[in-house]
């Protein structure tokens, strides 16, 4: 076990290299934030002269050199437009977005658990059709529409939320609730999938052959034999919330997080900002997947 997470925590580091320095380069390529921060009308000397500052008119090797230097210090320097180091700047950022992140996948599990296990217990009947459905319909809707409907109906109409802001529980509701439906559905059908496979096993029917319960089948032993699947795809939804799906939901709610600032730091093509936040999502999301792979041991003792 010691060897695979050292060989795991390896592969980690490589992955965070290899997608820093692509997106180090993909900017510079691409990229040229002199036009975004200085006024149309300005002269070729101004527009020299500020790339002279930020560094930019460095061969793009020097550059590369002194951003590998500077991220093994874990020091993307300092961000142009807010003037402040970059990588504090983005780490502050992160419990608003875990918050609303894990807040929204709970609700996610909490939702589809149910709903997967009652369209397995009775598959191809209308109940099953009917929740399936549903699951479907939820992972097609756009998520920032869904959030302005729900704005609409619970804070303009009702006024039991707010619309917009963040730190308390009625700021909190209606973004988790939007960032709950695209991931309850796509659980919703890996429940039912994973459970319907489970239930039509040898041991399950050796169990009921036996005077089990349906239920006891379900949760002591087709539910546990299930997780793995679940998981896999729970942690799958929490790494693309985590690296920017939750950025439509923030900037339309309003919410402080690291969305947000993704928005933002594209916007004004400020690279220091924009490379400390890769190498963090990059970081969140290694270490998601390592989580996720060890607990296929606890779940599946076999594995």
């Amino acid at each position: 076990m010691k060897r695979y997470i050292a060989q795991r925590l390896l592969y980690t580091l490589i992955v965070i290299l290899g997608v820093s320095i692509l997106v180090f380069v993909i900017t510079h390529v691409i990229g040229n934030p002199v036009d975004t921060m200085l006024p149309l009308q300005a002269t070729d000397a101004q527009r020299a002269e500020l790339a002279h500052q930020l560094g930019l008119d460095r061969p793009l090797s020097v550059q590369l050199a002194d951003f590998l230097q500077g991220m093994l210090r874990l020091d993307f320097g300092v961000s142009w437009w807010q003037q402040v180091p970059a990588l504090p700047l983005v780490a502050a950022k992160l419990p608003a977005t875990f918050l609303l992140v894990l807040t929204g996948l709970a609700l996610a599990v909490l939702i589809a658990l149910p709903l997967g296990i009652l369209a397995a217990y009775r598959p191809g009947t209308v109940l099953d059709r009917l929740l399936t459905t549903t699951s479907l319909v939820g992972i097609c809707l756009p998520p920032f529409w869904v959030g302005l409907m729900l704005i609409l109906l619970f804070a303009v109409r009702w006024g039991w939320f707010f619309t917009s802001g963040y730190g308390t529980w009625r700021h909190l509701v209606l973004p988790a609730l939007t960032l709950a439906v695209v991931p309850a559905g796509h659980l919703t059908q890996i429940v039912r999938f994973a459970m319907v496979e489970q239930l039509n096993t040898a041991y399950a029917i050796t169990a009921r052959m036996k005077g089990a319960s349906d239920w006891d089948v379900i949760f002591k032993h087709a539910l546990k034999n299930a997780a793995t699947q679940i998981v896999t795809l729970g942690g799958m939804d929490l790494g693309r919330l985590l690296a920017g799906e939750a950025a439509p939901i923030e900037v339309v709610f309003g919410w402080p997080g690291f969305g947000t600032l993704i928005v933002q730091t594209i916007a004004r093509q400020d690279f220091p900002l924009l490379q400390a936040e890769v190498f963090l999502v990059a970081a969140i999301i290694c270490l998601i997947n390592l989580g996720v792979d060890l607990s296929y041991g606890l779940l599946d003792p076999r594995i």
